[in-house]
């Protein structure tokens, strides 16, 4: 082990000389506490070390161990329904609110394994041994390390054992035997090996009815969610968590003010699981990481959350790593830097932050794992950027690696409008590539009501600032037509109450059906202008706040009354343009 001498201290930064060989990266222990630090510079018998856990009290000549390996965390099966620290360093279960200075691990769970391989048979790297299954949760994979594989020398029976404890010895390709665990160590600054990358095909879908049918994320995709402060980034974040169809939720809340992480965890472990009726958290990580935590642990958590999540990717099962936010990550880099000496760059961000948050957004992938499953890591970063302002460099670097961009706005905050994503300020750019995915939920016309409902927004938001100028009243009858649909597409479509019980989460069928109505109504309103109907007739239409109050008074196990409300509709519009005259004047409009 070896072995260097503290010299000099600066918050989370310490400068130390070597008596011994030290790499780069290499995980260290500081001080008669073992604070967990981590190798970030070599210079002549000098090396920086970067320390994760307050460093109150360390003065020069304290003594740093190397452990000659990288920065790593331990992966297994007691992950699901846990809380862990950026170090992913339990905070549940320990007696205390604060991880103890110093902390490894806490002691192993006992889990029950089930063996899935024989003695002699031939195992490659990230293949399965067997089945564990704890107390509570899901029955889980064990795997074969991504850097192992050799013959099954020997297997222990099924039965409880240490999480930690042998369970497996191979005979790698050099002849020597490795004992395996049901859980391994990896390093999270390493991304995990794939068989194949895969191109994304279907969305991911979250339940939010403007995410999925405006501006859908892929499976295994990227997207960013900036907004200003108030406008419902953890809000969101959290519906998203709670309505997504992933296997399993990955929550990193990181530099985020304690009273909002406080409400997660106290929030998370008494919801229950729609699709399954058994509580959320068995299958959910949180990493909590608040902002009076050490700030160098800031900038390791979001590494440990993205390794945490590409380990269950490689059970062959679909992940969502929630993200919030990368700001408070930024800044942690920004901090640390400048103790480090380094010159700032733009906004006093290091000059490799644009290379940081490509590492980050780059091992959101769907792939074929090793084991030959199909598994996905899909990461949604929120992103805090000071007084909204979009171009700064957090938020504008971030652009270039994400394929969905979900801008939150202000005024629409204010207006307490939500989810309050900016229609024109967002955009998917895989939104085409679903079209198929939607075709097999029923709605086969999804790139085209898309289009439509985008094309009324966007002419919604010129028309209003001439009626700012001249007044509704005063805009041709076409015109306040158009935003007489706008508005119904947006309080019956884009608005989306997180607290309703019926509305917190949409299903596809339901979002289709709830598209396709909308866009007879628009069809319907058209050619009842063109048949001679005034646009205030069209506005006091019963069925209209029917329309409007859809989404919050049909569940989805009650689609067939949206199919008597686009019934009821039709009866409205026959009602107040003969339908000869409708049909002449669909046929003029589409001739």
């Amino acid at each position: 082990m070896s072995l260097a001498i503290v010299r000099w201290i600066a918050g989370p930064v310490l400068h130390a000389v070597k008596q011994g060989p030290f790499a780069l990266r290499e995980s260290v222990r500081v001080g008669p506490q073992a604070l967990l630090g981590e190798v970030v510079r070599i210079h002549d018998d000098v090396i920086v070390v970067q320390v994760y856990e307050d460093t109150t009290g360390l003065r020069p000549s304290t003594e740093v161990h190397g452990s000659g390996q990288p920065l790593a965390i331990r992966l297994g099966p007691s992950l699901l329904g846990r809380i862990f620290d950026g170090l992913l360093r339990p905070l549940s279960g320990t007696g205390s609110a604060y991880v103890q200075q110093g902390l490894r691990s806490t002691a192993a769970e006992r889990l029950r394994f089930v063996p899935g391989v024989t003695v002699g048979q031939w195992l490659a790297a990230g293949a399965v041994l067997g089945q564990a299954q704890g107390a509570q949760g899901r029955s889980q994979r064990c795997l074969v390390p991504p850097d192992a594989g050799g013959e099954v020398v020997s297997v222990a029976a099924a039965g409880e054992h240490a999480e930690d404890a042998a369970i497996c010895t191979l005979r790698e390709h050099d002849g020597t035997l490795r004992e395996l665990a049901m859980s391994h160590v990896w390093p999270v600054r390493v991304p995990r090996p794939v068989a194949q990358r895969l191109p994304a095909l279907a969305p991911l879908v979250t339940g939010q009815r403007v995410l999925d049918c405006l501006f859908p994320v892929a499976q295994g995709g990227k997207a960013a969610i900036p907004g200003g402060f108030g406008t419902g980034k953890t809000v969101l974040l959290e519906a998203l968590a709670k309505g997504c169809n992933a296997d399993v939720i990955v929550y990193l809340g990181c530099g985020e003010r304690g009273n909002e992480m406080a409400g997660v965890l106290d929030e998370f472990p008494t919801l229950t699981d729609p699709r399954s009726g058994r509580p959320l958290m068995e299958r959910t990580v949180i990493i909590a990481n608040t902002s009076n935590m050490p700030v160098a642990a800031r900038e390791a958590s979001i590494y440990s959350a993205i390794t945490v999540a590409e380990y269950f990717r490689d059970q062959g099962l679909h992940v969502a790593l929630m993200a919030d936010s990368t700001s408070r990550w930024a800044e942690a880099l920004r901090e640390v830097s400048g103790r480090f000496g380094e010159l700032p760059g733009e906004g006093g961000y290091p000059a490799y932050l644009s290379s940081r948050l490509a590492d980050f957004y780059e091992r959101a992938s769907l792939v074929t794992t090793l084991a030959g499953d199909t598994g996905s890591v899909t990461v949604m970063g929120a992103i805090s950027p000071p007084s909204g302002d979009f171009s700064e460099p957090v938020t504008s670097h971030t652009k270039r690696y994400v394929k969905a961009f979900w801008a939150l706005d202000v005024k629409r905050a204010q207006a307490r409008f939500y989810p309050a994503i900016h229609p024109l300020q967002s955009y998917a750019e895989d939104a085409r590539e679903f079209a198929p995915w939607w075709a097999t939920q029923g709605n086969g016309e999804w790139l085209a009501l898309r289009r439509r409902f985008l094309t009324l927004l966007d002419e919604q938001a010129q028309l209003e600032r001439m009626a700012r100028i001249i007044g509704k009243d005063a805009l041709p009858a076409r015109q306040q037509l158009t935003l007489l649909c706008a508005e119904l597409v947006g309080e019956a479509f884009l608005r989306q109450s997180a607290f309703s019980d019926i509305d917190r989460v949409c299903s596809p069928a339901r979002q289709a059906a709830m598209m396709k109505l909308l866009g007879r109504f628009v069809d319907g309103a058209e050619a009842a202008l063109a048949a001679g109907a005034t646009p205030e007739a069209i506005a006091a239409l019963p069925c209209l706040r029917a329309l409007q109050r859809m989404g919050e008074d049909i569940g989805d196990d009650q689609l067939p009354r949206l199919a008597e409300l686009q019934a009821r509709m039709e009866r409205d519009f026959a009602a107040l343009v003969p339908a000869s005259l409708q049909g002449e004047a669909r046929d003029a409009a589409h001739g």
